[in-house]
């Protein structure tokens, strides 16, 4: 197994198969990528600051410049940092000077951004992509200079730093999760085999590459197979059909709401007039995969994981439906609650509803401890919140049946207690977003007059729909799987549900905002009877007497 990226990048060395197709339809091969990649790790040789970590934030969207800093950086040992370009102001300053970048690669919108921010060591040591000097650069860089690069990459070391991924930020700010060059290699050599990679297949990356799951689930694995990538600028529903079909794209990732939104289009009669077979991410809902497989004949694999990589759950064949997958092998992945004790197995009634919720849930926890996950950097106390007793604790709630399949359950601030009883958000959204009207759903805890939690669901609704209480609180009551304490005492209906950069739906706004807002919210009435009413301002002042 080739131990370090900057090795797997050397093998397409003298690649001449296809290795990227951009935006604009122009195509290279990989031997070129390398070339390109091997030119930006000169340059970034002079620039270097040796007596500084080199560090490089790179703040653009997904361009053929983003992947030759990729390939640079792995030549040379340098270190990526992937820059949220939807942060803004002091945010923005400290997402760059926490990780001591001393080199910004972006372009005249990102720099736009940067300006008058406190940049650390990358004060006044930024290149411009679009800027015409930048590509003089690039070509004064003397061939003999280039070699050197490619020559010296076999001394790389599996150990060195190679990205630094901020998480999405969906529970609190981000940290910066450390990634070797070994790490990497492996991931992408374990997700390419996995997913099936080959030689044949061309990735269609429309989520950023600043975070984990496009390089890690699409550009390591192309590379490593040696099949080619094609980066679009941003995610764009509305484009997505004519990219894939342009780019002849075959597999492809998405993250969050992205299922959603290509299922809000329009249909067309080119659905299935491609050659796309799978898509790979995590946070679709099951109603939306199982609408999308149906529409456009590709097969969403759900997947568990995160930039950490302290647990990382795929689905197997025979996974149920609505499951992640089995544990991983070599991974001693459990439930467990708060006395550090298993959980029991998942218990379900003829109807499939989860009867043992409160002892079944607890947090998914990695036994083998944190053999994969490498640290955040300069965040020890975040890193001691991961690892305790040894093990590796996700932050992430879930259960397991007794076939040994691992379910989702919400994250480990998702807990409701509502009439002595605590909940989970989890399973509840499982059920409420089979509500045809919805198109999203995040379900959370309001704080009740009489103690504990009212269940809150903020909902987003499909193009064209609108919310009937009465339909609603019918339904509900057909659901033979909703708990009997499960129904939301409260319905937020937004226009938009707020999501991170990369398309996770995010609830620390909507938790702290309560009951506070602008938006329509519908409630039970007084008797917890009434079909969804609005929940106007007498309502409020009953409530909150």
């Amino acid at each position: 197994m080739t131990d370090t990226m900057a090795k797997l990048v050397l093998t397409r060395v003298h690649d001449h198969g296809l290795g990227c197709i951009d935006a604009e339809d122009r195509r290279w091969s990989w031997a070129e990528m390398v070339t390109r990649g091997a030119t930006v790790g000169a340059v970034l040789r002079t620039m270097a600051d040796p007596d500084q970590p080199l560090h490089v934030g790179v703040l653009l969207p997904n361009t053929l410049d983003y992947l030759d800093w990729l390939i640079g950086a792995a030549l040379v040992g340098a270190t990526i940092v992937g820059i949220n370009p939807t942060r803004r102001g002091q945010q923005l300053s400290n997402d760059i000077t926490s990780v001591d970048c001393q080199i910004i690669v972006t372009d005249a919108e990102g720099r736009a951004l940067l300006h008058g921010l406190d940049l650390g060591a990358a004060s006044g040591r930024s290149i411009t992509v679009d800027d015409p000097a930048y590509r003089d650069l690039l070509d004064d860089v003397d061939p003999d200079d280039v070699d050197a690069v490619l020559t010296e990459a076999e001394s790389v070391a599996p150990s060195d730093l190679y990205l630094l991924l901020f998480t999405s930020g969906t529970t609190g700010t981000p940290k910066a999760v450390r990634c070797t060059q070994g790490r990497l290699a492996t991931i992408a050599q374990t997700a390419g085999a996995n997913y099936g990679f080959t030689r044949d297949d061309v990735g269609y990356c429309p989520m950023p590459l600043f975070h984990g799951n496009a390089i890690m689930a699409l550009w390591a694995p192309s590379l490593w197979a040696g099949g080619a990538v094609a980066p679009a600028p941003k995610f764009s529903a509305s484009k997505w059909l004519n990219d894939v079909r342009r780019t002849g794209a075959t597999k492809f990732t998405y993250v969050g709401k992205a299922v959603a939104y290509l299922l809000a289009t329009s249909p067309r009669p080119e659905d299935r007039d491609h050659r796309l077979q799978m898509g790979f991410g995590t946070e679709a809902s099951l109603p939306d995969r199982l609408a999308f497989a149906e529409r456009f004949g590709v097969r969403l694999i759900e997947g568990y994981g995160s930039s950490e990589g302290g647990i990382n759950i795929i689905a197997s064949p025979d996974t149920p439906l609505g499951a992640l997958g089995p544990a991983p092998a070599g991974m001693d992945v459990v439930i467990v609650n708060e006395a550090l004790e298993e959980c029991p197995p998942a218990a379900f009634d003829a109807d499939g509803k989860l009867v043992n919720a409160e002892a079944a849930i607890g947090e998914i926890v990695n036994r083998t401890g944190a053999v994969r996950f490498e640290g955040y950097y300069e965040r020890p106390d975040a890193e001691a919140d991961r690892i305790r007793n040894g093990w590796y604790w996700s932050g992430d709630l879930g259960y397991r049946d007794s076939a040994g399949y691992f379910y989702f359950a919400g994250r480990s601030g998702d807990w409701l207690r509502v009439d002595s009883e605590n909940m989970a958000a989890g399973p509840i959204e499982a059920v409420v977003s089979r509500y045809e009207p919805f198109s999203s759903v995040l379900i959370y805890g309001v704080p009740s007059p009489h103690g504990g939690d009212e269940v809150m669901a903020a909902v987003e609704l499909r193009k064209g729909a609108t919310f009937n209480g009465a339909d609603f609180a019918a339904w509900l009551a057909a659901q033979p799987d909703l708990g009997t304490k499960w129904a939301p005492s409260f319905v937020r209906v937004m226009d938009h549900l707020p999501e991170t950069a990369t398309g996770k739906l995010t609830k620390v706004t909507l938790k702290a905002e309560g009951l506070s807002v602008d938006d329509p919210i519908y409630w039970t009435g007084r008797r917890r009877s009434d079909p969804y009413p609005p929940f106007d301002d007498e309502a409020a002042a009953l409530f909150n007497s």
